[in-house]
């Protein structure tokens, strides 16, 4: 099973790569953030994989935010339920409840505007994960607009008053990691990689240069993140400010 989260900054604006990827690298999930589209303003395109894909546009006019789920009915013959948490505001959170475990997008506020809702919405995260992981096998992924520590940003914007860094935010955003049980994939398998950036600032040639930083994940706890094979970062494919990550399980 391969699954992959990708920050698309607009689905209408990258139709035409989200379609080249799924052709290209067939992962059983696409878990996507800032679709910035409503259902009904997603491309005729994507509607149309509703023959091979399980679909779950959760977006909303006018909207800045929403996430997607899009599950291969290959690796998911059952039809999923799809759900929206309670702590989603903003078009941010969806998930699937398969025969194989639950499965959630989620884009975590930027907190640019409003810090305080930032701090909120991860308060609110960890008990929620907690609750969810005990349920069975589940995997979340998204931009989390959090970076964990030093090593996950480039040494030319570090900096402890800046958004995705302050010591308030890693606090609450490990708090809910630890509450979940939860394994962040990436690092089992690149623990030492402190190039491993995954957004990267609109700079000129800063993603040509790789100075980024890591605030996109997938976490899975015990039951899932025992069958991780890998995980791959799509550094150079597309035109978003984020590359897809990719995490792939044995059956």
């Amino acid at each position: 099973m391969r699954v992959v989260t990708w920050n698309v900054n607009g689905i209408r604006a990258r139709v035409a790569q989200v379609l080249a990827f799924l052709e290209e690298h067939k992962p059983c999930a696409l878990l996507l953030q800032e679709i910035k589209a409503a259902p009904e303003q997603v491309p005729a395109e994507l509607h149309a994989l509703a023959d091979r894909y399980w679909l779950h546009w959760h977006g909303a006019l006018g909207g800045y935010s929403g996430v997607a789920l899009l599950l291969a009915k290959s690796s998911f013959p059952e039809e999923p339920t799809f759900e929206i948490p309670p702590l989603d505001f903003e078009t941010r959170v969806a998930l699937a409840r398969t025969s194989r475990g639950t499965i959630a997008v989620m884009y975590l506020p930027n907190g640019g505007k409003d810090y305080a809702a930032k701090l909120r919405f991860l308060g609110e995260l960890g008990p929620w994960v907690a609750e969810e992981s005990a349920r069975g096998p589940f995997l979340l992924g998204g931009d989390m607009n959090v970076t964990r520590t030093e090593m996950d940003v480039h040494p030319s914007q570090r900096d402890e008053n800046a958004i995705a860094q302050r010591p308030d935010e890693r606090a609450l955003f490990e708090a809910a990691i630890a509450g979940g049980a939860f394994t962040d994939l990436t690092r089992v398998k690149h623990p030492d990689d402190d190039h491993f950036f995954t957004w990267w600032p609109f700079w000129k040639g800063a993603k040509q240069r790789n100075l980024g930083q890591r605030i996109d994940y997938v976490f899975t706890n015990e039951a899932l993140s025992q069958r991780l094979e890998s995980v791959t970062l799509h550094r150079t494919y597309g035109t978003s400010d984020h590359a897809p990550l990719e995490a792939a399980f044995t059956s």
